[in-house]
């Protein structure tokens, strides 16, 4: 483990919980680790503190990393790590250090591989929803085109984890509500900065998309990621309210400030090849929150598996992974942040009800999965130190550049 700049072998975790058990099996069948009283934690930040602790499963001892942070501190809060492009990934440490963030850990699942596309190359952007300081930068793309496991009964690819303009941290449901104004009518838009579109749909990519290829965003299906790219695509450039430019091709390239490219597939494309170049054209964009009113300031993808103290139903308890999750208690105003430690000893990990337990037995009332794997990570700025170093051991041996992830911010 890593601890206070100083390496300690595998195996030997720096503070361990003797959590007591009546038995393993036990705890597989209710979906629980059980943690015992927290160890003695370092101070981060005001705040923040940072511990580690073993944690009891089915299928072996996980070592975990855990951040607190207490939001009701005035100094102190959450925020989206990111690159400078929805689709481009950085390794946790440095999206942390470049943000001036005191900690942070890996976010949502993201478009990581196409090999079922031959010549359509990986953007790298994030499944869900995405806000960062109050402005949207992408919506969820569909259940069907997800990366990542399968989703609990009942939720779908558009659950975030975020905190509102009221500083509570919240599960919620972010939705996509735009559309395209034209001469030729009115559109629903089907997609903001997606790797994925759904079929028939046209969707809006903004400067915030970046530079790779919106080729993706015409492949697979709402219900097959592996399915061919669609045949029938079309897409139009609007600057100043105005059709600038159309290609039967989605392109590639940075979007200019103040350009939105439109790009249809199916029936999308067969509205878009009615608009001509000069033409009036209006799009419009929101997220709209299925729980919340109150604006977020930021937002992620992944997925709950704890609300209201209890577990989602139909969790699975039988793939044990290394995981990162985050609990929320005290009705928003405190957060744990959870990574596992990839290193050999541990690298079984937690099934997702096994993680739904330790989120509750860490105090959580609700709890939401992040991407885990390889991309599993978290950051700290040890007291002094000039930024934030991985403390966990990555499950590849290095830390896995990301689409995102929460970033702990301290203005000390």
């Amino acid at each position: 483990m890593t601890r206070h700049g100083k390496r300690f072998p595998a195996g030997r975790p720096v503070l361990t919980v003797l959590a007591a058990l009546g038995t393993l099996a036990g705890a597989a069948l209710t979906g629980a680790a059980p943690v015992a009283a927290a160890p003695q934690a370092t101070r981060v930040a005001p705040g923040v503190t940072y511990e580690e602790l073993d944690i009891p499963a089915a299928k072996g001892t996980a070592h975990a990393h855990v951040l607190r942070v207490d939001l009701r501190d005035p100094r102190v809060r959450l925020g989206l790590l990111h690159p400078a492009a929805v689709a481009a990934r950085e390794p946790v440490s440095k999206l942390a250090n470049a943000q001036g963030a005191v900690a942070g850990i890996n976010g949502d699942f993201f478009n990581i591989s196409e090999a079922q596309h031959p010549g359509v190359e990986a953007t790298g952007a994030p499944v869900g929803p995405a806000i960062a300081e109050g402005r949207t930068l992408k919506a969820a793309v569909p259940v069907g085109q997800r990366f990542g496991p399968a989703l609990p009964p009942g939720t779908t690819s558009e659950e975030v984890l975020g905190v509102g303009a009221d500083r509570r941290a919240r599960l919620d449901r972010l939705v996509l509500d735009g559309g395209v104004r034209a001469p030729e009518g009115r559109l629903p838009l089907g997609g903001l900065n997606q790797y994925a579109l759904p079929v028939g749909s046209v969707g809006a990519f903004t400067s915030a998309w970046g530079a790779a290829s919106r080729v993706r965003a015409t492949c697979g299906t709402d219900t097959d990621r592996a399915a061919p790219c669609s045949t029938d695509t079309h897409e139009v450039t609007v600057r100043g309210g105005r059709v600038v430019g159309a290609a039967d091709v989605p392109g590639a390239g940075a979007v200019a400030a103040g350009t939105t490219v439109l790009i249809g597939r199916e029936a999308g494309a067969q509205w878009l090849r009615k608009l001509a170049v000069g033409e009036r054209v209006g799009v419009r964009y929101r997220l709209v929150a299925a729980a919340s009113r109150i604006p977020y300031r930021f937002a992620l993808g992944g997925y709950p598996v704890l609300a209201d103290g209890r577990p989602l139903p139909g969790l699975d308890g039988s793939v044990s992974a290394v995981r990162t999750a985050v609990g929320v208690a005290d009705g928003g105003r405190r957060v744990v942040l959870l990574a596992l430690d990839g290193a050999p000893a541990y690298r079984t990990g937690l099934t997702i009800a096994e993680v739904a337990g330790t989120l509750r037995s860490l105090g959580a009332e609700d709890g939401f999965s992040l991407d885990g794997g390889g991309s599993t990570t978290i950051a700290v700025r040890e007291p002094g130190a000039a930024g934030a170093t991985a403390r966990n051991h990555p499950t590849d041996g290095a830390e896995r550049p990301v689409a995102n992830g929460i970033g702990v911010f301290s203005g000390r």
